[in-house]
């Protein structure tokens, strides 16, 4: 008895003294890990927005791993401070080149527009700008509504007509919002600046005076040209039509048979022609014997009324003897 728990104590201080080797070897580990090597970046103090011009207050220095450098970051603050940022930035986000634009390009949305764009802005109303969908950062397309000449094929004259003129453009600003609601609430607003270039600048400010434009508000990942057709208004009323209850109805000519059918009819015609012509037969004259008498007799049959005569016989009583019958 004394032998089996020799043997259980045994065990249980085995495993007490793996267990505390274990933790020892951890801890010296971690203290006699070298630390890691860090260098200074010059990361934004507060969130920022696009457009925003740095001062000393909106940027201070934090460590970084030297072995994860980060390319255009910069150390000294100096170099950060008075450009303004062309992209929004979170609370401690290294300040990059890429998100600065130049010094002398100054603040706000004019700092924002890359080299070699434009930005124009356009009237907007509810229903031009997708019920206030159309947010900074958004991508559209911009239609044009208006009469075409009547040398641009498959247009008509004087008919209105529809056609994308340009795909996936850039949404800059909505009014003097340059930064989206955070929570993507729609926005009413009476302009909208749109990202361009020259080319491009130069035909949304055509198509604002020739015609009525409107805003199509498509999937920032979906970056395919659809190039659609030109669409003519009276191209939307084509296809089959359902009779509407109370109007004229056409009528039917049959058509099996149509020659036998007009040689009845001639015949029948001609057949009630004839008998208006021809003059009604003349009832014949009976000849009856002298002293004969004639008994008229109406018979009627339902609606049918007529009249027929019989003679009436002498009897053997009146008869007048004959000489000749004693001879």
């Amino acid at each position: 008895m004394n032998r089996s728990r020799m043997l259980m104590l045994a065990v249980v201080a085995l495993i007490l003294s793996v267990g505390i080797w274990y933790l020892a070897y951890g801890l010296l580990k971690a203290r006699l890990k070298p630390a890691e090597v860090t260098v200074k970046l010059v990361a934004a103090s507060k969130k920022l927005e696009l457009g925003a011009k740095l001062t000393k207050d909106d940027v201070h220095l934090v460590d970084w791993p030297k072995s994860t450098p980060v390319e255009g970051s910069f150390s000294d603050p100096a170099k950060v401070i008075d450009r303004a940022l062309m992209g929004a930035v979170q609370v401690n986000e290294p300040i990059l080149e890429s998100k600065l634009a130049p010094k002398e390009a100054g603040a706000g949305l004019t700092a924002v527009i890359p080299p070699g764009m434009r930005a124009l802005s356009i009237q907007v109303n509810s229903v031009i700008g997708v019920a206030g969908f159309v947010m900074p950062g958004s991508r559209v397309d911009l239609i044009l509504i208006g009469e075409p000449p009547s040398e641009v094929k498959g247009a008509r004259e004087k008919e209105v007509a529809s056609k994308i003129i340009l795909e996936n453009l850039e949404v800059l600003a909505a009014g003097q919002n340059v930064q989206r609601d955070v929570e993507g609430k729609p926005q009413t607003v009476q302009d909208v600046t749109l990202l361009l270039t020259p080319e491009q600048a130069q035909k949304v400010a055509l198509a604002t005076q020739d015609g009525r434009i409107q805003l199509a508000l498509r999937n920032p990942m979906d970056k395919d040209a659809a190039e659609p057709p030109l669409i003519i208004k009276s191209a939307l009323y084509t296809g089959p039509t359902m009779d509407v209850p109370g109007s004229p109805q056409k009528k039917i000519v049959p058509t099996e048979q149509p020659v036998v059918a007009k040689k009845k009819a001639t015949v029948a015609h001609k057949t009630v022609a004839a008998l208006k012509k021809t003059p009604p037969a003349a009832a014949p004259i009976i000849q009856m014997p002298p002293g004969a008498r004639i008994i008229s007799v109406e018979i009627i049959q339902g609606s049918k009324r007529s009249t027929q005569n019989f003679e009436e016989k002498e009897s053997e009583e009146k008869r007048t003897p004959d000489p000749t019958e004693h001879n």
